[in-house]
């Protein structure tokens, strides 16, 4: 019976391959991206780049596991809720009050610890912020907050 079980598991799972979610990478350089549109110092860019943006741009940087399932699908869910929390992609596309609103929000889950998630980090441990590097990014976000437009 268990090992009836195993069979069927395995092929379930193998089955699963063969429906790999669209990834997110784009080509074309988005003329509404933040750091074209708003002051973004280069090392702020760099921090951006990587701890941010492969959730939260049109870009995402796969890692070999992001060819298995259900590895694919659950990456996959993390990037369109992301995106659809901010993209930094496309945000010059968004009005003022939500600009100033998702700067806020930057500032703010940074400091709590919020993001980058921590299921993230423990595998792209790059991601992960030290203490200044996190500050730098607040500054950044409130000072930005305050004159965009």
């Amino acid at each position: 019976m268990l090992r009836k079980a195993l069979v069927i598991l395995g092929l379930i799972l193998l089955g699963m391959q063969f429906f790999s979610p669209e990834k997110n990478i784009s080509n074309l350089s988005s003329g509404n991206s933040i750091d074209l549109n708003h002051s973004t110092p280069k090392e702020i860019g760099v921090l951006l780049k990587r701890s941010c943006y492969d959730c939260h741009s049109n870009n995402t940087v796969y890692p070999w596991y992001s060819n298995l399932q259900p590895f694919a699908w659950w990456q996959q869910s993390h990037v369109v809720e992301g995106k659809e929390e901010l993209n930094f992609d496309e945000f010059n596309t968004y009005n003022v009050k939500k600009k100033k609103h998702k700067l806020e929000e930057i500032a703010e889950v940074i400091e709590n610890g919020e993001m980058p998630l921590g299921s993230y980090t423990v595998i792209h441990r790059n991601a992960i912020l030290s203490p200044i590097e996190k500050d730098k990014l607040i500054s950044w976000a409130q000072e930005l907050q305050k004159t965009v437009n």
